[in-house]
């Protein structure tokens, strides 16, 4: 009887002392981020309208991290020289854009499907769809519904 009150206080003892996490295999705790303002619902999203889709042609000037509204993390954009203009086309979260197989580079000729929208008082086109030669990065589909959140509708 003595054996097994030891041993219910080692047992006692050693889930005191050893934190929740240790029985997770050595893994960390998850911690949550939201799409950082990127969400099918939120005010940038938005901020895509059908009828104001165009698609324009041009070179790539620059590729840099935007965050388009206040409290967003950051995304992908370029700027895009067509027809004596230079134009911020807006990718997507960097979250994904940076992980995509299709690199958009400076001095790339590109095809851009969008949305045609004035952020900040500046124009700018929410990117649909990206042509490069034979290749699309697809960011949209037909009704502008952004491909990060398309897990959400199946």
């Amino acid at each position: 009887m003595q054996k097994i009150s030891v041993l219910a206080v080692v047992i006692s003892a050693v889930s005191i002392i050893l934190p929740a996490e240790s029985y997770a295999h050595g893994r960390r705790e998850i911690k949550w981020k939201g799409s950082g303002g990127w969400g099918e619902k939120t005010p940038y999203n938005r901020l895509y309208n059908l009828k104001t889709e165009m698609t324009v042609s041009g070179e790539v000037v620059i590729v840099e991290e935007i965050v388009p509204l206040k409290g967003m993390s950051y995304g992908v954009h370029f700027m895009l020289k067509t027809g004596g203009r230079t134009i911020s086309v807006h990718l997507g979260p960097a979250w994904l854009i940076e992980n995509q197989d299709i690199k958009i580079m400076p001095g790339d000729l590109v095809e851009v499907t969008g949305s045609r929208i004035m952020l900040k008082g500046e124009p700018a086109i929410i990117a649909a769809a990206i042509k490069r030669g034979a290749e699309t990065l697809k960011l949209r589909d037909k009704n502008g519904f952004p491909v990060w959140s398309g897990w959400r509708r199946r």
